[in-house]
């Protein structure tokens, strides 16, 4: 049984489970904020950075985050080893997608924690 160098799960097991897990954290996330935005209809930028300056929404975004790029891998991943069979232009689209998906969650730091 092959194993493919750009898969950085173990096994279908693994990658179905971590897409399942977070996509339940996606989930979670969304009623969350779509929660809070139903709450607080008339809602100002003081009231939304306030909201967002509480440590525990802060982790909870950085989870949602990072639930985002594991889920976005996976399936990117699934994609290029279905549709794209020269294995040079499945390493361009997996490279392309890893440095999108890594610029992304550096980027979403920086704004969730104002580094």
């Amino acid at each position: 049984m092959g194993v493919s160098v750009t898969n950085f799960s173990r096994n279908g097991l693994s990658d179905w489970i971590i897409q399942r897990f977070s996509a339940v954290v996606l989930a979670a996330y969304s009623v969350f904020i779509i929660g809070y935005l139903l709450a607080n209809p008339d809602l100002d930028y003081a009231q939304w950075s306030e909201f967002f300056s509480c440590t525990a929404v802060r982790v909870f975004s950085v989870l949602a985050l990072l639930s985002t790029v594991a889920h976005a891998w996976i399936g990117m991943w699934t994609i290029s080893t279905d549709y794209f069979k020269p294995v040079v232009l499945r390493f361009v689209f997996q490279l392309a997608c890893f440095l999108a998906m890594f610029v992304y969650f550096v980027w979403g730091i920086e704004i969730i924690w104002g580094v």
